[in-house]
């Protein structure tokens, strides 16, 4: 009773919010009667701070370390509002914790060492705060139960370890200032795997025994080198790797084309990716290469899906592509973007599916820019 008492006086309804409506100290009992609040065996299991429904605007004023004193806890989970100040250190005290998710607010500071003692954790979502600092190595590397673990949209700094040896599911880094290399090992359990806009640099290590990965995003990075080839499969049909200094080529030894399922989109614009462009990729629904340096004809099979309908987009702009086949007399669907602007040829009247962005420019490159990238000169 002391601990909810302290939560009570910690907290506070945004005008709009009436969470704290039914925490009536004077009720003969607080487990059948406050809201957000599941008990068992007359003590606190779960307690879920605000109504996370659209109209309320949640809770404000800072989390108390008294919460810690909730010790059956298995579940705290704090919903969008202004609640700020620190994450309490006390909170690795919550031994039973399973889910710890305190998302959409403005808590401040560090990340808790502590919380890498949580053993039996399976989720922390910590995302879209102001948090800062490093990442506690413990929470990749001592939590054995960890499956979820959400930081992204913070402003976290540091690298990563070398080594993820928690068996996590769903990692999800974006929109923090994380530098630094990929882990060297990441754990093969991973499904889904987000970094994208921080300032992380180095080769695309650690991925190949990835074999479970459905969504890959590590776009607008600083990452170089080339795409590993076992990047490009049907059961990792998310694939975003734009925006980074990759290299080299679309691998050309895989079966053509791929499998890929309705769905599926692939996005590797804006890199340095050379060569010729193989068929791998042809029956991604989404397919973006755009802002690369590819080379010679587009492959028939790229033109057929997209003249059935199952490829919806393809980008390929703003490369050194001098061939696209086409079908006489034969129009795209309504639902397919095609754009081939500024390559080493002209794209066909009433073929242009360009992005806004891209209306206005030249239709080709000057041939001065095509004969010298040919003989491998540098550009004017």
């Amino acid at each position: 009773m002391a601990a909810l008492a302290a939560v009570k006086e910690s907290l506070t309804d945004i005008p709009g919010s009436n969470f704290f409506a039914t925490w009536d100290f004077t009720a003969p009992d607080p487990c059948s009667t406050f809201s957000g609040i599941t008990c068992s065996l007359g003590r606190v299991t779960t307690l879920t701070l605000g109504t996370g429904l659209s109209n309320s605007r949640g809770l404000a004023g800072f989390l108390c370390p008294s919460v810690s004193n909730l010790t059956e806890l298995t579940q705290l989970v704090l919903y969008p509002g202004l609640v700020t100040g620190p994450i309490p250190p006390q909170l690795g005290l919550l031994r039973n914790l399973r889910v710890l998710s305190l998302t959409n607010n403005r808590l401040k500071g560090p990340i808790p060492s502590s919380l890498s003692s949580l053993a039996n954790l399976h989720t922390l979502d910590l995302s879209y705060n102001q948090l800062t600092g490093t990442v506690p190595p413990g929470l990749f590397t001592e939590l054995a139960q960890l499956k979820v673990l959400i930081l992204a949209s913070n402003q976290l700094s540091g690298e990563l370890p070398r080594i993820v040896s928690a068996e996590i599911l769903h990692l999800d880094l974006k929109d923090n200032r994380l530098a630094g290399a990929l882990p060297l090992r990441l754990p093969s359990t991973i499904r889904y795997l987000s970094a994208s806009n921080n300032m992380m640099w180095g080769p695309l290590n650690g991925l190949q025994s990835l074999s479970e990965l459905e969504f890959l995003d590590l776009s607008m990075n600083q990452f170089s080198g080339p795409i590993p080839s076992s990047l490009f499969r049907p059961a990792l049909s998310s694939l975003f790797l734009q925006r980074n200094n990759l290299s080299g080529g679309v691998p050309s030894s895989l079966p053509s084309p791929l499998m890929y399922a309705e769905g599926s989109i692939v996005d590797l614009s804006h890199n340095f990716l050379t060569g010729e462009l193989p068929p791998v990729l042809a029956a991604v629904e989404a397919l973006f290469l755009n802002s690369n340096r590819l080379t010679g004809r587009v492959p028939e099979e790229y033109a057929k899906n997209v003249y059935g309908g199952s490829t919806k987009t393809l980008y390929l702009q703003h490369n050194y592509i001098t061939g696209f086949p086409l079908e006489a007399g034969l129009g795209l669907p309504d639902t397919v973007s095609l754009c081939l602007t500024y390559n080493c040829m002209v794209p066909p009247v009433g073929f242009r599916g360009c992005p806004a962005a891209s209306d206005g420019e030249q239709l080709s490159r000057p041939e001065s820019q095509c004969l010298a990238f040919s003989h491998g000169r540098s550009i004017p």
